[in-house]
């Protein structure tokens, strides 16, 4: 049997464990509640996210901003030498870097607009096909081009646009009995190359418009359908007023990326033949990393971002004033 000393020392380390159990579930519980009312608590949750966001993005923004003003080269070892805007000044005066923004706002405004139109016309089939057999298959395989990175879709096509064995070539020779080179003939890579993106990036489009079309109200489509309002017109007063915010937000995000495209045409063509495919983002990648101009290529890598967000705002303009105007 166990001594009267050692059941009363078993006894007090219990209960000091469970005061102590219980002094420090106290101190918790105090501490959630601090932090659950604090209201620096929202903060704390987002300081990771901020945190992140200043290392990865708003220190390397600013760095490249000063780096513009700079006149820096890695390949002659010499310090950077400011210049003020030398860089910016060069640029306006460059013939090769107009041309590039030249076929850039070419490559966006039929890339953007074929993909916007194909898209709400594709998406709204499906969004008044529910009941059609195979639809959730025919999204699926529709929207596995987007899933697909830009350098391997450009791999994949350079190989069926190749001008001895590839198909595309195959089937123009069987339908019209001339062999045509996409990617190496001035008039054929330009609508070869935005052919290959409308076909990556026309999906995104349809997934914009199913989701614009989604928050349409059922009462208010029942309500046109009862009043046998024509199809044009229950688009224009029913189902726009709704969507067109979620359209235009797919259309401004289309655009800022087909802006800014580079790792699809340098897979393609390389912005061939010559520079009829060369892109402000091949220009950009040229004198970065070929070139190691970095003060140059910071200062043109200025430039496109202040066109990326006149590109933004234009559009969110354009929306805001449509509110306006509706609302008056």
């Amino acid at each position: 049997m166990p001594s009267f000393e050692s059941v009363h020392t078993q006894t007090g380390e219990s209960t000091w464990a469970r005061s102590r159990s219980g002094i420090g579930g106290r101190l918790r519980a105090l501490r959630m509640a601090w932090i659950d009312n604090s209201r620096y608590f929202p903060l704390m949750l987002l300081m990771p996210v901020l945190i992140f966001f200043l290392l990865w993005n708003i220190i390397p923004l600013l760095w490249m901003v000063g780096m513009s003003f700079y006149n820096y080269s890695l390949v002659t070892g010499q310090p950077p030498r400011f210049i003020g805007l030398g860089n910016f000044v060069d640029l306006y005066n460059s013939f090769a870097v107009w041309g590039a923004l030249g076929k850039t706002f070419v490559f966006v405004f039929f890339s953007v607009g074929i993909e916007t139109a194909l898209g709400m016309l594709l998406g709204i089939l499906f969004w008044g096909s529910t009941r059609l057999p195979g639809r959730r298959l025919a999204l699926t395989l529709l929207f596995s081009p987007m899933v697909l990175t830009p350098a391997a879709t450009g791999t994949f096509y350079r190989l069926i646009y190749e001008p001895t064995f590839g198909v595309a070539n195959y089937l123009t020779i069987l339908i019209f009995g001339a062999k045509i080179d996409f990617l190496g003939d001035k008039f054929w890579a330009m609508p070869a190359v935005l052919l290959v993106d409308i076909w990556m990036w026309t999906p995104f489009m349809i997934l914009i418009t199913l989701a614009a079309l989604g928050s349409v109200p059922r009462a208010e489509l029942e309500a046109a359908e009862v009043d046998r309002l024509p199809w044009p017109q229950r688009f224009r007063y029913v189902v726009l007023p709704h969507a067109k915010f979620i359209l235009m937000l797919g259309i401004v995000l289309r655009t800022i990326d087909s802006f800014k495209v580079m790792d699809l045409i340098y897979q393609l063509t390389r912005g061939g033949p010559g520079n009829t495919t060369e892109v402000v983002g091949i220009t950009l990648f040229r004198k970065a990393f070929e070139g190691f101009t970095m003060g140059w290529s910071s200062a043109l890598a200025v430039i496109t971002l202040l066109v990326a967000i006149a590109f933004t705002s234009i559009f969110l303009y354009i929306l805001n004033l449509r509110q306006r105007g509706g609302a008056n």
